[in-house]
């Protein structure tokens, strides 16, 4: 958490003008909104016909204006930003639809970069045309232009690359890191056939031997996968890969067959036939740009991460869909559990004493890891248990 003016490095995703998204360990911080009294529009004498209409900020919407965006009927007038405030939920303080953030957020002249974003600053909801737009109205960095500090003095500024979309740290203690691997990747990868002391578990800075690994020159440097179960798409059958569960990583300490490597930084024990993979840089990317699709989405969860039958909020869990259907990193979807058939016994027609109840919105995901033919997708929002089977769509 930044302390005294240590800026939260955020791209607004969601909501356009939040610290992070989840803090680790840390529950939301409400801070009570200070409501600002009414202000009442001031009457302003009709512009010379020869001169164009300028846009000025108000307090108050014109009831003849359409929206962009849908506002939540309680959006306060102004918001301090405070430590433990997230992204998610501020902007659902203002949006009904948070992922909407860019169409409300207004920059400031007198700032730089209105992507980042200060404990203290004051969020302000103005209307621009009617429309409604969300200004850094005061804070520090407002006073801070109209001050000068002598020496020594501290200058923050955020990492080149992490000012645009949500900063992977916000989130990285709830996300996981799987890969899909084909069957042919699988029997061909190097693997794990024993140890010094002859363990059946090994942990960190064990020494282990491994199988297949060719010429690989001491020192390299390797992540450890375990073989998971095959998933297939529910409708069409067909096999879309095989789950492999990150492990930890390795180092080769000498080459040959098997090679000798030794365990480094893990996230489980090693067992007996787990695989050694080149490191992945498919999160080469650190951020998010949460949006929705641009194109229809018709998907179903078909498995889940860690679990068993269900899931809830801050959970992963799989769907079949991916690259080749137009999905990407980032895509924010909702999901739906399908009505129950219900025996209706006051029906005339008996043909006709079945009944499907209507489909319930569960939750919504945003999908972090996106292969050709599967996607992974942490649950920002649970209202029932996310199970395997519920369809996944536009939100």
């Amino acid at each position: 958490m930044a302390r005294n003016l240590r800026p939260f490095v955020v791209a607004l995703p969601l909501a356009g003008f939040i610290l992070t998204l989840f803090t680790t360990g840390c529950a939301n911080i409400a801070q009570p909104n200070e409501p600002l009294p009414a202000i009442e529009p001031i009457e302003q004498p009709a512009a010379p016909a020869a001169q164009p209409k300028q846009a000025t900020a108000e307090t108050t919407p014109d009831p003849t204006a359409t929206l962009a965006v849908t506002l939540q009927p309680t959006a306060p007038q102004r918001h301090v930003v405070v430590e433990g405030d997230t992204l998610w939920d501020i902007s659902l303080k203002f949006l009904k639809e948070p992922w909407y953030w860019p169409e409300i957020w207004h920059a400031n002249p007198q700032v730089k970069n209105p992507h980042l974003i200060y404990p203290g600053d004051v969020l302000t909801l103005v209307y621009v045309d009617g429309k409604p737009k969300i200004q850094l109205s005061g804070g520090p960095r407002i006073t801070a232009q109209n001050s000068q500090r002598i020496s020594p003095q501290i200058r923050v500024k955020g990492l080149e690359n992490r000012d645009k979309g949500l900063p992977i740290q916000a989130i990285h203690q709830f996300m996981v890191r799987p890969r899909i691997l084909t069957k042919e990747e699988l029997d061909t990868a190097p693997y794990i056939v024993g140890s010094q002391d002859k363990r059946l578990i090994y942990g960190m800075e064990d020494i282990v031997y491994a199988r297949k690994l060719g010429a690989a020159s001491e020192g390299n440097r390797y992540s450890i996968y375990r073989p998971g179960k095959p998933l297939h798409d529910p409708n069409t059958k067909e096999l879309l890969g095989y789950e492999a569960l990150l492990v930890g990583s390795a180092t080769v300490l000498k080459s040959g067959n098997p090679a000798t490597v030794q365990l480094m930084r893990m996230d489980r024990e090693a067992l007996l036939g787990d695989r050694l993979l080149p490191f992945d840089d498919k999160d080469k990317d650190r951020s998010f740009q949460p949006h929705p699709p641009a194109n229809s989405i018709d998907g179903t969860v078909i498995s889940l991460f860690d679990a068993i039958s269900q899931i809830g909020q801050y959970q992963v869990a799989v769907i079949n869909l991916g690259t080749r259907d137009g999905i990407e990193k980032g895509h924010v979807l909702a999901i739906s559990e399908a009505g129950r058939q219900v025996h209706d016994p006051f029906a005339i027609d008996n043909t006709k004493n079945k009944l499907a109840l209507p489909d319930e919105r569960s939750g919504i995901m945003m999908l972090f890891r996106v292969f050709e033919k599967l996607s992974y997708g942490l649950i920002m929002d649970a209202t029932r248990p996310i199970r395997v089977g519920n369809t996944v769509h536009q939100p």
